[in-house]
């Protein structure tokens, strides 16, 4: 995509905020919109130009990109609410709508209907990579879109991201981040649980993880997201479980994967388990924590208290197998 094209980008939050001022940055033109004041203000001191409302942000625009919260949120944005005309209506004929929200893969695909029938071109670009990726410009996207429209759209991507992966047609990008996703979530409980596990048999978190890391326990969730303070100067675990990514948002995308499940007949089990974990912890004070934070929930549930922080816990006794889970609360 050339410089002189311009991006209407709706959502400046904790994501949207820092790829939009990439794209400043790269030369686009942006014209940014959030619901949030606090999210314009931020916006506005990354350099970002602001306007008064979504349709304002359409003057002028080729390219649509909207970072919402809900599928449903996409959807109205696009049809328009209380009467008022949606997105679709009120663009230019043949403007490109590149959704970067993560929803329902049933949902990316109505969106996509809704676009090209309407006249314009579709792409859903859901990412991974958290607000670290985002204020670095290193997201990984994974693309649903015809070819010559992702090729169309690929530069931009690339501004904002290290990788940019082709998944297939409409809604296959969201296929990708949801399945990524459910093993995301579920490795990080398995981790987690073996982490717990090795306080009680007396393993330190070091030695545990010197073995894990190089052996065929070795994942995502244990060699740069590791769960406990130490192993992993980066992790979040280093700087009392501050997101990363949110357990909120962990608990949204499983809940994403369990849809997805049962609308195709999938016999999955771990993703409606972990998704139900995750409910919970989210529930009881784990929504704005880092995701590896349900180590915490599965400590306290053990009986491991205070095991979390650096120094401590770190050889712990084996306890007798009775005392695990004594309280009955599932993991």
């Amino acid at each position: 995509m050339s410089e002189k094209y311009t991006v209407a980008f709706l959502g400046l939050g904790h994501m949207g905020g820092p790829m939009a001022a990439n794209l400043v940055r790269a030369g686009y033109g942006v014209s940014g919109f959030d619901v949030v004041p606090a999210a314009l203000e931020a916006a506005r001191a990354q350099g970002i130009p602001v306007a008064g409302s979504a349709t304002e942000t359409l003057r002028g625009a080729d390219v649509v990109l909207t970072m919402f919260q809900s599928g449903q949120q996409v959807l109205d944005a696009y049809r328009g609410t209380s009467g008022e005309p949606g997105l679709l209506a009120t663009a230019a004929p043949g403007t490109l709508f590149l959704d970067c929200s993560t929803i329902n893969v049933d949902e990316a695909r109505e969106a996509a209907r809704l676009a090209i029938e309407a006249g314009h071109r579709s792409v859903d670009a859901p990412v991974s990579g958290g607000v670290v990726g985002a204020e670095a410009g290193t997201l990984t996207f994974m693309v649903g879109a015809d070819e010559e429209v992702f090729e169309a759209v690929r530069p931009l991507l690339e501004v904002m991201g290290k990788r940019v992966v082709h998944c297939g047609a409409h809604g296959a990008g969201q296929a990708a981040k949801v399945c990524n996703n459910l093993i995301l979530g579920v490795s990080m409980i398995a981790v987690s649980e073996a982490f717990v596990l090795g306080e009680k048999l007396g393993l330190t978190h070091q030695a545990l993880f010197d073995v894990a890391s190089a052996a065929s326990g070795q994942c995502w969730a244990l060699t740069t997201n590791c769960p406990v303070p130490g192993p992993v100067p980066g992790s979040p675990a280093n700087r009392d479980y501050q997101p990363g990514f949110a357990g909120a948002l962990m608990a949204k995308d499983l809940n994403l994967a369990v849809n997805a499940l049962r609308s195709t007949g999938v016999a999955g089990r771990m993703g409606p388990l972990a998704a139900e974990i995750y409910d919970t912890f989210a529930a009881e004070g784990g929504a704005g924590r880092d995701f590896s934070a349900i180590i915490t929930d599965i400590r306290e549930k053990s009986g491991n208290q205070g095991a979390d922080a650096p120094g401590k816990g770190q050889a712990t006794p084996a306890a007798p197998a009775t005392t695990a889970h004594d309280d009955g609360s599932p993991e």
